[in-house]
């Protein structure tokens, strides 16, 4: 008894939903504006209708309660609107293909064949055809208007409203600003964020790099010293600096060769350079020479840039890494000064 009680109750839950699936679908159907398309009279006399300066007839239904009507004429500049009347409405579906509505009571037959639809009234037969293009452009103020003017003091038939395609362009064009300015803030605000977040863990980095210089015991400073002494008195090191003097280029090679002798006597130098700031090529490769003392000319000379350039890349290198002005001598300082 328990298991037939609990099969009837899905059964008629099952219908329910069908019958609610039912009336939306119908509903579906209907909603959105549809323009007259031709008038065909019990007699066969035949009238033609279509959105152009002469104008035609429009309705929106709007859900399954309320039908929205008005005439429509187009004009270069846009749309002029007669409201001409509001019906309530009740969607059937019958079955089988077989629909109508009441409208304020009265049954009509309709039928709806894709972007078609055609109605039954006293004998007469509509023809009417989708108009999605003025339901999503205008649909909403179309219905607007039917609704608030029918119901004030003056005549619907003395009321025309035009609307502008100009100004609905500029309400256009004043909403995609709207959102390019809107999404600009949004883009500054994080990299204002990201911003002060990596100035943040910069300042982290120099305050652990100035730490660990200052902490360290006199032992390690006096084995760095010796590491360095024994590196700047080395024959492989005077025969760079000669190179670098006479106005050699060095090959990628041998810039790998600079790193790789600059790690062997600083070995954590070129992690926390790398780790300051994102620099370029150049700026890379200006911090290591400072590293290995060549004097700033010298360093323009193997870099086959001005000397001016060389004096610009440290003072602008400091900026960025300190958040504020300083000389290329400081710069010098600070790179000297690591690793060390």
């Amino acid at each position: 008894m328990k298991q037939s009680l609990l099969l009837l109750l899905s059964l008629c839950l099952l219908l329910a939903s069908c019958k609610q699936q039912a009336d939306e679908h119908t509903a579906f159907h209907l909603q959105g504006a549809w323009t007259l398309l031709q008038m065909e009279y019990p007699t066969g006399l035949t009238r033609n209708y279509s959105l152009n300066d002469n104008g035609t007839y429009c309705i929106f239904y709007d859900g399954d309660s309320l039908l929205y009507e008005s005439w429509l004429t187009t004009t270069p500049s846009g749309l002029v609107v007669l409201p001409t009347g509001i019906t309530d409405i009740t969607l059937v579906d019958k079955g089988g293909g077989e629909l109508l509505y009441l409208e304020n009571g009265d049954p009509h037959p309709l039928h709806i064949d894709g972007d078609s639809l055609t109605i039954q009234r006293n004998g007469i037969r509509l023809s009417w055809l989708r108009a999605d293009d003025i339901y999503r452009e205008w649909g909403q103020e179309i219905r607007d208007i039917v609704r608030q003017e029918l119901h004030g003091d003056t005549p619907a038939d003395t009321k025309r409203y035009f609307l502008s395609i100009r100004e609905r362009q500029q309400e256009r064009t004043i909403w995609w600003l709207g959102c390019v300015i809107a999404l600009i803030v949004a883009v500054a605000l994080i990299a204002a964020h990201y911003n002060r977040k990596a100035k943040k863990q910069l300042r982290l980095q120099l305050q652990q790099i100035q730490e660990v210089q200052t902490n360290r015991p006199p032992s390690v400073r006096q084995a760095v010293a010796s590491v360095e002494s024994s590196f700047f008195a080395s024959d492989d090191y005077a025969a760079l600096q000669r190179r670098i003097a006479s106005g050699q280029r060095l090959k990628d090679e041998e810039w790998a060769d600079v790193e790789q002798r600059l790690k062997t006597v600083y070995p954590g130098f070129a992690t926390q350079l790398r780790g300051l700031h994102q620099m370029s090529e150049l700026e890379y490769r200006v911090c290591l020479l400072i590293k290995l003392r060549i004097a700033p000319k010298d360093i323009a000379t193997v870099l086959a840039r001005d000397v001016s350039t060389i004096s610009t890349a440290r003072s602008r290198l400091y900026k960025k890494v300190f958040g504020q002005k300083g000389g290329a001598k400081e710069w010098d300082d600070f790179i000297l000064s690591m690793g060390t």
